[in-house]
This record gives structure tokens, sequence and C-alpha cells, in this order.
């Protein structure tokens, strides 16, 4: 019989890749996401035999959606780090740590056998040195951050022999997606290179980065949903690969190759302080795990989308912390409007 996947926020850059991928390996997919990016990035699966999407919220779903489910990816949050500094801390915080921590309780106490949690390499921050490991000091510069740092903590001793528990620290994700965001690096600076002819580099470029394909995270969670129980149990994996870290210039450089007639331009500061340059020995040596795909593909890939019409440059919900001050905004109308609870 096909496994059940639950995957909260897998309407989402990572989530609505990895329906698709599932689905091919004959997977159930049952999808919880508030839908904030509206119903087009599921929009190819909502027919298929295989798939089921509740709009709900992690902090109050009814644990009964766990009914019958194999492994759960918990993939939802607020998405990045100016987006988290957006929203007032402790509402941050109740999604990204709190509600994390409660999807994995409820999954233990229906029975789920394989919990995965989508972490971050940000949580490395500013980093002290370079090929940071799993084992390595923790330096959250973000509110993004330090809720990861607080799930991974809080979620980690959950595990016991009957309830598996993975924590999986992305590298920056980069590629086409359904849901497309254009406020992570490789995107935004193909975009930009692609609408503007001119690419900004902030703090003069020299910031590390780990990057790696939407597709290739995908991959990774898969990895470990195939994986015997006794080598991920408790475990804590760097995902991406060891020759994809960059300094920001020289993924700037990259884009300039691939995009004609581009300039790059320096810029001596940037509020964003972090810098990290990480090893991803113990995923490929623990599971074989190794990425498909370049940041050079990456680049063609969301080029052609940009050129082909596939990809709006212009839709505001492909930079998330605008269409979160969009939403905001709206709500805040719709409320000084509204005569009993209606428009019109």
């Amino acid at each position: 019989m096909s496994k059940t996947v639950f995957i909260t926020g897998g309407a989402g850059y990572i989530g609505s890749v990895m329906i698709g991928e599932l689905l091919k390996q004959e997977y159930n997919v049952r999808v919880l996401d508030r839908m904030f990016f509206g119903f087009q990035t599921v929009e190819a699966y909502r027919n298929h035999p295989n798939f089921e999407l509740i709009q709900g919220d992690i902090r109050y779903f009814d644990e009964k959606l766990l009914k019958d489910v194999d492994i759960v990816v918990d993939l939802a949050g607020i998405s990045n780090d100016p987006s988290c500094d957006l929203v007032e801390s402790r509402l941050t915080l109740s999604i990204n740590h709190l509600g994390s921590v409660r999807v994995a309780k409820l999954a233990k106490k229906m029975g789920v056998k394989l919990y995965i949690f989508s972490s971050s390499c940000s949580i490395y921050g500013h980093g002290v040195r370079n090929k940071l490991n799993e084992d390595s000091p923790k330096h959250p510069v973000s509110l993004y951050a330090e809720a990861k740092v607080q799930a991974e903590e809080d979620i980690l001793p959950l595990a016991d022999d009957n309830f598996c528990v993975t924590c999986l620290r992305n590298a920056t994700v980069y590629g086409v997606s359904s849901r497309m965001r254009f406020d992570l690096v490789v995107n935004m600076m193909t975009m930009r290179a692609w609408t503007n002819n001119k690419i900004y580099v902030l703090g003069g470029g020299k910031q590390w980065r780990p990057v790696i394909h939407v597709k290739d995270v995908v991959k990774a969670f898969m990895s470990v949903m195939e994986a015997d129980k006794s080598k991920i149990n408790g475990e804590v994996f760097n995902v991406g690969s060891n020759d994809q870290n960059y300094r920001i210039f020289q993924l700037a450089n990259i884009v300039r190759d691939i995009v004609p007639h581009v300039e790059v331009e320096t810029v001596p500061d940037d509020p964003d302080k972090r810098s990290y340059n990480v090893c991803f020995d113990k995923i490929r040596d623990v599971l074989g795990y190794q990425v498909e795909r370049s940041v050079q593909e990456g680049i063609v890939e969301v080029k052609q989308g940009l050129e082909n019409g596939l990809i709006d440059p212009e839709d505001l919900r492909t930079v998330t912390l605008k269409y979160y001050q969009y939403l905001l905004d709206a709500e805040k109308v719709i409320k000084k409007v509204s005569y009993k609870g209606q428009i019109f």
C-alpha cells in the first residue's frame, strides 16, 4: 500500500515541487497550507486521485488530519528573514517555532512514524570558520534563524524507537517553482539581470552562501523518507553540496556570464550580516546523497522561464516580504470598511 505524506506549507516554493515528485513515486499526498499565495501553485495536482488539499494553519488544525499518515514533512512557516521581521516577533515564533513543535507532537501522538523538519543553514549566521558542519556553533542573526534553532531544540528530543525525527538544514534554494520566489539570491539576481541588465552586490559580495536547486532539496527529503531509520533518527543533516558554496560576487559573475549585457555594481554596505560556508559531507556519507543540478543550470532555467512568459517578474507574490505587507495593508482597509462583517 502506498504511504501517505502530510506536508505542511505544501503549496509553497519547495512544497509545490515536492508534491509532483511524490505523486510520480505513487505516494499519497495530503497538503496543509494557509494558501496565502493562491491556489494556482497546486492547480496542476487538484484532480489527481492521490492528492488532497486542506486550507488550514499549523497552529490550529485538527489532529485527526494526521490519521493514517506515515510521514510528516514540515515546511510551514514565515519564509525568510525580512518577512519574520515584518510580523510581530511573538506571532513569528508562534508559527515558526511553536507551530512546528505542535505539528511534531501531534504527529507523534497520532502514530506517525517519520517526521522531517525543514530547517536552514541560516542558523549558522555569521560563521566563524569555513566548512561548518552539523556540530558547529549556531550564530543566528535573525528572528527567522532563531526560530529554526528553537524548533530543532524542542523537536529532536521527541525522537524514540517509534517516532523517527530528522532535521534538514537547507542551503539557500534556487530554481523554478509554481510558487516562484524572487527574494532568493540566485533567482533574484537572474530576474534583475534579465529585467534591468544590472545586478547590485551588497557588502562587497564577499559573504559566503551555500546554494541548492529546489529539486535537489526535494531529493534530499525523499532520500530521508526512503532511508533506514537507524541512519536518520534524531539526526540533523546539512542539505547541499560542498562545490556550491559561493561568495555573493561569484554568483553575480556567473549570472553575468549567462545573461548578456549585464552590469554588476558593488555596494559597500549590507544590512544582512550573514556569511556561512557549509560542509555537506554527512548527508553524502550517510545517505549517499548528491545534488544533480548546478547553479548555472538553475540560472538558465529561471532565464528561460522569464523569456517564455512562464514566470512574471512583476507578480507581487514572488517577493514574500512585499506580498505579506500587501496582505497586512489590505487587512487594515477591509477592517475599516467592513460593516457587519461584510464589504457589500
